[in-house]
């Protein structure tokens, strides 16, 4: 049976401490759950905390780099996929996944929710900008989802899988 994958995206360089802190948190859940976690396996911000949190649990973690090295990879990516293109890796991170978190939000992030919701993908909104939260529930009101902390987060993936059975 394949294994679930659950792709984790925000910003690196611009993360804030919350979603540092929140996909620390939730890389670990995820872990747990018995979940792959995909980031875009940089060694900054949302990416590097979440396959963090992935690896104290014992989880296994993708990393799906722009680049044809693997200089600024996180050291908690267990496999490392170089891609040479670019932010079009961000379609590939989407589409490789069966629910996408956006845990914070930044250019890159707001990218990767668009072509999600454009694939009809679940996005799962995990931050504190009301404002992007409302663009994409206006966009693709069924398939976005806001969550408040993590335990939701948690909750909504659960609901969400079940519902795509």
């Amino acid at each position: 049976m394949r294994k679930i994958m659950i792709g984790v995206m925000g910003p690196g360089d611009s993360a804030t401490e919350i979603d540092i802190k929140n996909a620390y948190e939730l890389g670990k859940l995820i872990a747990q759950e018995g979940w792959i976690l995909l980031t875009g396996g940089s060694n900054v911000g949302v990416m590097d905390a979440a396959n963090k949190g992935a690896k104290e649990a014992g989880g296994l973690t993708i990393g799906i780099l722009p680049s044809n090295h693997t200089n600024n990879i996180s050291d908690a990516v267990d496999v490392a996929i170089l891609t040479d293109v670019g932010n079009a890796r961000n379609n590939i991170n989407v589409l490789s996944s069966d629910v996408i978190v956006a845990c914070g939000i930044g250019l890159g992030t707001i990218s990767e929710i668009a072509l999600a919701l454009k694939n009809k993908k679940p996005v799962i909104l995990l931050s504190g900008h009301p404002e992007s939260q409302q663009l994409f529930k206006n966009l693709s009101p069924n398939l976005t989802f806001v969550a408040v902390d993590i335990q939701e987060t948690i909750k909504r993936i659960h609901n969400l899988l079940k519902n795509a059975k």
